[in-house]
């Protein structure tokens, strides 16, 4: 019996009483024996479960630590040269031709890049040395207008020059008519 039930074992009342002279005062008051083991016991109880309660305790307050180590474990599988060579070639070929359409997107792009930036370097140069073109910020109605007015300054230029040799035309003719008349 533990030292608790015993000290506090006289000064207890039960309801479980053998007769009604056993609890006509509280100085004569007695438990029955059967109620003092039962007590005793779930003391004992009590007290057992206290001590595994704190080696539990004890006995969990690393688990974090421990959590945190078995966390970090490595583990090493060892295998021969040749299952890494066969691994090895197996992911090759299949990653090489994804890695080859890759590539040849990356060149046809570079490629694109290139003759777009010669194209724009051409533009730079050719406002560069026409600076009185039309202005940067000419709407597109306005660049169809400055179009057909340089096809249309073209078309002059070539009329007059076509006019030019049909009036030399017509002076060589007069010559020789005035000249076969003379004659």
């Amino acid at each position: 019996m533990s030292r608790l039930s015993k000290a506090n074992l006289r000064a207890r009342e039960s309801i479980f009483a053998s007769g009604p002279n056993f609890y006509r005062s509280e100085t004569l008051a007695l438990c029955p024996p059967d109620l003092e083991e039962c007590v005793a016991a779930m003391e004992d109880c009590c007290e057992e479960a206290h001590e595994a309660q704190q080696l539990l305790r004890s006995g969990t307050q690393d688990l974090p630590r421990m959590t945190k180590v078995l966390e970090n474990e490595r583990v090493f599988l060892l295998v021969n040269e040749d299952t890494i060579k066969r691994y090895k070639n197996d992911l090759a070929d299949e990653v090489e031709p994804t890695i080859n359409e890759l590539i040849g997107r990356a060149e046809q792009g570079l490629a694109a890049l290139e003759k777009k930036e010669a194209s724009l370097k051409t533009k730079l140069e050719a406002a560069q040395a026409h600076p009185n073109r039309a202005a940067m910020g000419a709407t597109a109605t306005q660049k169809m207008e400055a179009r057909r007015l340089q096809l249309l300054i073209k078309q002059r230029e070539r009329l007059e020059n076509d006019v030019r040799a049909l009036d030399e035309e017509i002076i060589l003719l007069e010559a020789k008519t005035t000249k076969r008349k003379k004659l």
